[in-house]
């Protein structure tokens, strides 16, 4: 009896194995089951993780117009505040430092108005450019721009500015909708170009004495004739300084006059033949030559003898120079040579230093102006050893331009040419 318990003790019990398991299958059916829950539930997930991602992206995109719409009220507003600002205050072009460039989905620039189009806020609406605007260059392309420098280009009057990568661009602002195109300015008023009132010509005679009293007309600003006497101790430096200076040689020729005073050497008188006196002009031009023509010192007498007259006139012609008769009589045979041989001289028209004075030289001058006006020119005749002249003309030079007076020399006058 006592064996049977003790084979039945050590036998194990049934119920506990199936008691464990019993207990195992129930915990594999729960992690099957949270395994088929999991697998069911991760779509879900992925999709709301997809669907929240594009929402956070809607809303950069949301945020980035709205910045954007901002940003362009603000230029707007801007533009508008500087154009009712004075004409004189308005810049020309405003430079704009664009941003770096978004990525092609979060920042799309506005699509510009096409050509005719109203724009959507008729504040924005450009005026016509004005007359005045200066030309307008094209835009320097974006791939042309490097990156981090900044562009002067110009660009067509818009409501916003295009963006250029890394680059500036200058936008030129729109006129408001009230504004009238602004009228071309009137070129400026040339000054009246002053009346011509005739051609003025001094002649400065007896040039050869000494160097001294010649200088002040060798700095007169304009055209100037001067006169040098033959066989002189200075006549041919006298002459050849007039040269330098720019200004015109004549032969100031001797000649007897009625009175019987000296004429000076190398002069011509009133018993010498042809052949004489184109002996005494060929030594004279020899010396102080070149020159332009010659008129007669002193001379009353020869002038009044149409042979002589013709004599020298005819040394003229083959010369190519001019006369210049300085009428020291008015019984002068100088015209009637001149028309029997065929060519033009000149005339004297006023002495300026009778008088050695101021007053009296000025009103000579002022004689001379108004027989220019009159005539179309006139030669006037002075002296170097005149001390106050070469003062008053050079005073007198720059007013008399400005009133239509114009200056030449002798031979010029003779020969009609400015």
């Amino acid at each position: 009896m006592s064996e049977t318990l003790r084979k039945t003790a050590k036998k194990p019990k049934p119920p506990q194995k199936t008691a464990k398991i019993a207990n195992k299958k129930p915990h594999k059916k729960a992690k099957k089951r949270k395994n088929t829950i999991f697998a069911e539930a991760l779509p879900a997930v992925l999709l709301a993780a997809i669907l929240i991602a594009v929402s956070v992206c809607i809303s950069i995109v949301i945020i980035t117009l709205n910045s954007a719409a901002g940003r362009a009220k603000q230029e707007m507003a801007g533009t508008i505040q500087s154009q009712s600002m004075p004409e004189a205050a308005k810049p020309e072009t405003l430079a704009v430092e664009n941003p770096p460039q978004a990525p092609p989905a979060l920042a799309r620039p506005a699509p510009e108005p096409p050509p005719g189009a109203t724009p959507a806020s008729p504040a924005a609406k450009p005026a016509p450019p004005s007359v005045k605007s200066a030309p307008v260059k094209p835009p320097v392309p974006a791939a042309q721009a490097p990156a981090g420098k900044k562009t002067a280009t110009a660009v067509p009057r818009e409501p916003a500015a295009p963006q250029n990568p890394g680059g500036q661009t200058r936008v030129r602002k729109p006129s408001p909708v009230a504004a009238a195109p602004s009228r071309p300015a009137a070129p400026p008023e040339r000054p009246p170009k002053p009346i011509q009132k005739g051609t003025i010509v001094f002649v400065i005679d007896d040039a050869g004495n000494n160097l001294r009293e010649l200088e002040p007309f060798l700095r007169f600003p304009g055209p100037l004739t001067i006169a040098v006497l033959p066989g002189l101790p200075h006549s041919a430096e006298a002459a050849r300084r007039i040269r330098a200076a720019g200004k015109e040689v004549f032969l100031h020729q001797p000649m007897e006059a009625l009175g019987g005073q000296p004429p000076g050497p190398e002069a011509i008188y009133s018993g010498m033949n042809a052949v004489e006196i184109r002996s005494v002009l060929g030594r004279n031009v020899a010396e102080i030559g070149p020159i332009a023509g010659i008129n007669n010192h002193q001379g009353s007498k020869i002038t009044m003898d149409q042979a002589a007259m013709e004599t020298i006139l005819a040394f003229c012609r083959e010369q190519g120079i001019c006369f210049l008769d300085s009428r020291t009589t008015a019984e002068s045979a100088a015209p009637a040579a001149a028309k029997r041989l065929g060519i033009k001289i000149g005339e004297r028209n006023v002495f300026i230093d009778n008088e050695q004075n101021r007053d009296s030289m000025l009103r000579y001058i002022k004689e001379g102006l108004e027989k220019a006006e009159r005539q179309g020119g006139a030669v006037m005749i002075g002296h170097t050893w005149s001390p106050e002249l070469a003062p008053i003309l050079t005073e007198l030079y720059s007013g008399l331009v400005e009133q239509g007076y114009s200056f030449s020399t002798a031979s010029r006058r003779i020969r009609n040419e400015k």
